[in-house]
């Protein structure tokens, strides 16, 4: 799909389908050149089904193709992940410390400007 990431890793776990909107790949694929790290994809994509069973809201920005979710290893990686995400201009991006990953979207009908914890 680009230099960075594969339809593999960004496809529905369950199903393999890939509905990974064209705004999201290319703030993404910016985001990973700034960072100059690898992005490891822990959820892409996600399918109504695999959303339910993972424990997604309803209106979750994965199933519209909107939403990705990186995993860090340690606190420095964290750092170089949400700045690169910011650089490349996501204005929703969410950390969730206990699972060690990044969460960024694109959806617009979410509120704006923010910085979230899971």
């Amino acid at each position: 799909m680009t230099n960075y990431f594969s339809r593999k890793e960004l496809e529905c776990k369950c199903c393999g389908v890939c509905l990974i909107t064209d705004e999201l790949l290319m703030r993404l694929n910016q985001a990973r050149e700034y960072a100059g790290i690898p992005f490891i994809i822990t959820s892409g994509y996600r399918c109504k089904k695999h959303n339910d069973e993972v424990g997604g809201v309803p209106t979750s920005a994965h199933t519209t193709g909107q939403a990705v979710d990186i995993a860090f290893k340690n606190s420095n990686q964290c750092f170089k992940i949400v700045r690169a995400l910011y650089d490349a201009g996501f204005k929703r991006i969410g950390i969730n410390f206990a699972k060690s990953f990044v969460h960024c979207d694109v959806d617009n009908s979410k509120p704006q400007n923010v910085l979230f914890k899971y």
